[in-house]
């Protein structure tokens, strides 16, 4: 389906695929993985997307980049929650994850509460990418697509870089 905000506006990502909507029950699992550290949930919700993924056919990506969190707010929650669904998910696709190809330079606000306009400022120049090691086509990869700021500022990130082709792969879409 093509999102007609998305289509208006233009993206610095070439396509996005989220298999599911916001709706019960993620919501619950996603706040779960995230906020209460219930870690397995990120191999279900990291299968079942690589699974989605390859029902559809052979991605066209070189790569997975999760998307990254401050140095702060992982060491506060112990992992990446991105970076764990990448992980399962990569492995359903026989595809290799670069989680440290992406930084986060600088913390950023809790994006829950802030409106579209916000998000895309509040994630300005947050991201930094090691400029020697990026693939030509890659995927981001995050828990939940809203407005798709957070993506649109690694994409940006990326794009400065030489990648080509970037597609961002979430479980769910807001």
């Amino acid at each position: 389906m093509i999102c007609r905000r998305c289509s208006r506006r233009g993206r610095a990502f070439d396509a996005a695929y989220a298999p599911y909507r916001y709706e019960f029950p993620l919501p619950e699992l996603i706040h779960r993985m995230k906020y209460r550290g219930v870690l397995p949930i990120t191999r279900i919700l990291g299968c079942v997307l690589g699974r989605r993924l390859a029902d559809r056919g052979t991605p066209q990506v070189d790569a997975i980049v999760p998307v990254p969190l401050s140095a702060r707010r992982e060491h506060r929650r112990g992992y990446n929650q991105a970076c764990e669904i990448a992980v399962f998910a990569a492995r359903e696709l026989g595809l290799p994850v670069q989680d440290r190809l992406a930084r986060r330079i600088r913390e950023t606000a809790e994006q829950t509460r802030l409106s579209a306009g916000a998000r895309r400022r509040n994630l300005r120049g947050a991201f930094t990418i090691d400029a020697g090691a990026v693939p030509s086509r890659v995927a981001i990869v995050d828990d939940v697509l809203t407005t798709g700021a957070t993506a649109e500022a690694l994409a940006h990130a990326l794009r400065r870089t030489g990648c080509r082709r970037i597609e961002v792969w979430t479980v769910a879409r807001a």
